[in-house]
């Protein structure tokens, strides 16, 4: 859904609320404090009265939108933004697309990222499985170095990230510490997030993954001779890495290691609903609480 199709359908306030009332409570208040159906609404806003704990509340309790001062169409207007941005959308871009200032702007980015969080999500990765680990932040590497060249990859002190992504489906991404890169730990990731039984893992031939063919099947690619051979290569993984790195190079400029989680969530929620028509009802209804 774009932002054209958004003003078509929630135009005002309480078409809005309305939305968001039939997807949390499928037409009938519940209070957040003691679930009790029992209310009574109020005449002037809408707020609902619990008979039985003698409190006040809203649909937007317990949610992102909880004690926001912006319509309800703003919120759907920057899901929609988010959701579109195939690179991320930055604070300031946001901002200014919706009329709020910066602050506000980040808030309601990070926001909408929990609802993006697939913590609970617990579907393991199967057939093939596509694995690496990428370097996310620091300063970009300057000159030839000479005598002392400047280190990539393994040898830098950026952020690890480690990657698993099932072959035309879903990605999976997670910070790691440096000094988890070895093989016990690992291994401990991958049976974590994928069917052991039913799948087949590639890598490369960095030996922290050695561990992993004594438990499930496990094919490596050397880089330093070719980069596909046959149906075995990275690719896949790759390609997402290349994606992430652009938007955060691109769109962010810089993101600090307490929010990268945040921001990794957000490019693996969009991959694995690529094809899914529904994102932006899907989204909506996880910032109410409501999984689907």
């Amino acid at each position: 859904m774009n932002i054209i199709q958004v003003y078509k359908l929630f135009p005002t306030q309480d078409d809005c609320l309305n939305h968001i009332e039939k997807v949390r409570w499928q037409g009938k208040p519940v209070c957040p404090y003691c679930k009790s159906t029992n209310a009574t609404p109020y005449k002037s806003e809408r707020r609902y009265h619990c008979n039985n704990c003698n409190t006040s509340y809203s649909v937007t309790v317990g949610t992102i939108y909880h004690k926001t001062h912006l319509d309800i169409q703003k919120w759907f207007l920057a899901i929609a933004l988010i959701l579109n941005a195939k690179k991320g959308i930055s604070a300031r871009q946001l901002a200014r697309d919706l009329e709020v200032n910066k602050s506000t702007g980040w808030r309601m980015g990070m926001q909408i990222r929990k609802a993006m969080a697939e913590g609970a999500q617990r579907e393991l990765l199967q057939g093939v499985v596509e694995m690496d680990e990428c370097y996310i932040g620091g300063k970009p590497r300057k000159g030839g170095g000479g005598n002392n060249p400047p280190k990539r990859g393994r040898g830098t002190k950026k952020t690890p990230v480690v990657g698993m992504i099932e072959r035309g489906g879903n990605v999976k991404a997670k910070v790691v510490q440096k000094n988890r890169l070895k093989a016990k730990s690992l291994s401990a990731l991958v049976r974590e997030h994928v069917d052991v039984r039913n799948a087949v893992l590639i890598t490369d031939e960095y030996k922290g993954y050695l561990g992993i063919k004594y438990f499930m099947p496990h094919k490596t690619i050397n880089h330093q001779l070719w980069y596909v051979d046959g149906d075995i290569h990275t690719n896949g993984i790759e390609s997402f890495w290349a994606l992430l790195k652009r938007g955060i190079v691109g769109q962010y400029h810089k993101v600090s290691v307490r929010h990268l989680p945040q921001y990794l969530n957000e490019f693996c929620y969009r991959h694995n609903n690529r094809k899914n028509p529904e994102i932006f009802n899907r989204t909506v209804s996880r910032a109410l609480g409501v999984m689907i």
